[in-house]
């Protein structure tokens, strides 16, 4: 079984010194280790901004993709190799504005991938636009009279759409999020993780003094069902969305993989592919 140790290359993050995704980076390695995995069954895929450049900073297969499409390349990698346990991520402008079409449809597919999104309200790499997770009257270079636009409520979105597993993180509390991130690898089916990862750059509103004040961790709420979908949405509606903790499981929805017919067991990456031009016809055949 690998350690954490073996999670790890030698390729140094060059995140801003104090960003919350170096938390969420040590929180898959010690997932992944604490899970039984080994590097080469894990495949971390990851979209673009500050948040895309985690596939090259983990011993693991790795795929850094294109703006808002990391969930695609995350199902196509799944469904070649079921094998593998696969991790997406990337940030909320990635996942929940150009990619927000992808995470809908990835929630109501269901297929078993882990999704983690790092959350800090605002565009970090373009230098610090309005996302689509920023509070109306929020002030950035795209905003600078402050935000017309509501913020996006992901975690009553998610529930909404048919999510199986659903569950919200602080990037300083480094056990909840690496517990939560082995419970998604486990869950068989989507898994949605937001994680509040604070830019100390750009964003000087939703710092992390201002998340200690206004979250509320979901294992302080007494009588918290996670199995309860209606008691998860009126939980977040009555928190605007800042709880911590698993929001919402349900075991019993099959995967997208389960009710695939014909999926095969053995996975196409494990398959001997050589073929002669007898079989070759035969399979050009079925597709005229």
């Amino acid at each position: 079984m690998a350690t954490l140790k073996e999670f790890r290359n030698k390729v140094k993050p060059n995140w801003c010194p104090g960003c919350g995704d170096f938390s969420v980076q040590a929180a898959i390695q010690r997932a992944a280790a604490n899970s039984g995995l080994e590097p080469h069954e894990l495949a971390l895929i990851t979209g673009i901004g500050c948040s895309g450049r985690l596939s090259g900073y983990i011993n693991s297969y790795g795929f850094h993709g294109v703006h808002g499409r990391v969930l695609p390349l995350a199902q196509g990698v799944k469904m070649a190799n079921r094998d593998l346990t696969v991790v997406a991520s990337g940030g909320d402008g990635d996942g929940f504005a150009i990619g927000m079409g992808h995470t809908i449809h990835s929630i109501r597919r269901n297929i078993d991938i882990t999704y983690i999104v790092m959350d800090n309200q605002i565009y970090g790499l373009t230098k610090g636009q309005t996302s689509p997770r920023s509070e109306m009257g929020f002030k950035t270079k795209s905003t600078p009279g402050g935000s017309i636009e509501s913020s996006l409520h992901v975690m009553e979105t998610a529930l909404t759409a048919g999510a199986t597993f659903v569950a919200q993180s602080f990037s300083s509390d480094l056990k909840e999020l690496t517990s939560l991130i082995e419970q998604g690898m486990a869950h068989k089916g989507f898994s949605l993780i937001n994680v509040f990862s604070p830019c100390i750059t750009f964003n000087k509103v939703n710092t992390y003094d201002w998340f200690k004040e206004n979250l509320t961790k979901l294992s302080s709420v007494e009588g918290y069902d996670p199995s309860s979908r209606m008691q998860a949405m009126q939980t977040l509606m009555e928190n605007n969305g800042l709880v911590t903790g698993l929001i919402y499981q349900d075991t019993e929805k099959p995967s997208y993989q389960e009710l695939v017919e014909g999926y095969k067991e053995t996975p196409l990456a494990h398959e001997d592919l050589d073929l002669d031009e007898e079989k070759f016809n035969e399979l050009l055949h079925e597709f005229m």
